[in-house]
């Protein structure tokens, strides 16, 4: 942990070091420095505070949901062949169609509130874990498949003890990839629709020209990422500690 601390703190410094470098050497107002951001923080907490709780809200149940719907349906795919055969070309077609696209759509279905945002990560979500898991799946060696079958292990056990330990490891990786990915739809959902959250928080200042508030904004939408990646790398670590076993 404190190693952990330690590089965050000297990847802040290295960061806002940059950061200064280049806006002293820009020279324009739309990149501010952190000296002159950093006061933001504290000057608007009061509307940063809640924004990020609901921007934190909508990207957390949309991971979960589209996480709890895809994981069960990969490890299928992934462990029946005919199941595989049928659904991977839709699989192959749907998965590169940008996600972002479908936005307007789910606002004219689902209205401007929290609905259409979380909607539409939840399926961005759902395709990376999908995707992911049923690869995993597949990769799952044979014999390890029977070693365990030879034991007397029914396909529930087979599945349930082999098949899902197997694949945690590349579900938590394909989380924290897609909370990038989250965060960057999420922002634009709130920019394009609602009053509410990061998104909307970095939008209305830039419209009205306050530099150093939309990069507080941004820092904290960072700060937003930075958290998820590290709550599922905790997940991680307490789910497989089996792998510090065989290590």
């Amino acid at each position: 942990m404190v190693r952990r601390l330690l590089g965050y703190t000297v990847a802040i410094f290295v960061i806002l070091l940059g950061w200064h470098i280049t806006s002293l050497v820009i020279g324009s107002p739309a990149l501010p420095t952190p000296i002159d951001t950093i006061p933001m923080l504290q000057r608007y907490a009061a509307q940063l505070a809640p924004d990020f709780l609901t921007s934190f809200y909508r990207v957390i149940v949309a991971m979960v949901i589209g996480t709890v719907i895809a994981m069960p349906l990969g490890l299928a795919i992934g462990r029946t062949p005919k199941l595989d055969a049928f659904l991977a070309p839709i699989l192959y077609i749907l998965y590169p169609i940008p996600k972002i696209v479908l936005l307007p759509v789910l606002l004219v279905l689902l209205g401007l509130a929290d609905a259409p945002k979380i909607v539409l990560i939840a399926i961005t979500i759902f395709f990376q874990v999908l995707v992911t898991v049923r690869d995993a799946a597949k990769a799952v060696p044979e014999q390890a498949v029977l070693s365990v079958r030879s034991l007397g292990a029914s396909r529930l056990d087979i599945f349930k003890d082999v098949v899902v330990p197997a694949s945690l490891p590349d579900l938590f990786t394909a989380l924290r990839i897609s909370s990038g990915t989250a965060v960057a739809i999420l922002f634009f959902a709130e920019a394009i629709a609602g009053r509410t959250g990061l998104g909307y928080f970095i939008v209305d200042s830039w419209a009205m020209l306050n530099y150093p508030r939309m990069f507080a904004g941004i820092i904290v939408m960072a700060f937003l990422g930075v958290l998820l990646y590290e709550i599922f790398d905790f997940a991680e670590r307490r789910l497989t500690r089996w792998r510090k076993v065989g290590q």
